[in-house]
């Protein structure tokens, strides 16, 4: 399995957690301006811009982050790692 690959099944397991979480699915719905279709055509499409969008969002929040991890079985670093093999994801983003 290539790194991107890799970094693709961390993010689909975040888009899976996301999709799964009626309070925070919401939440990145409506921060996003996406919609539940966008997610899914994203998603399915291994969209390298809608996973690194999902990436990002889970990993605002440090509780939205372990709750995640928890749940998928990953390391806390595991995210990051995805997120910097996606495309945009080697950029700083200082926010």
């Amino acid at each position: 399995m290539s790194q991107r690959e890799g970094a693709e099944t961390v993010a689909l397991q975040a888009v899976a957690w996301l999709a799964g979480n009626d309070d925070l699915l919401p939440v990145f719905l409506g921060a996003s301006g996406a919609s539940l279709d966008d997610l899914r055509a994203g998603a399915a499409a291994r969209d390298g811009a809608v996973l690194g969008a999902v990436l990002d969002f889970v990993m605002m929040d440090e509780a939205w982050l372990t709750a995640f991890c928890e749940a998928a079985g990953l390391d806390l670093e595991a995210p990051r790692r995805a997120r910097q093999a996606l495309p945009g994801g080697a950029e700083v983003n200082w926010t």
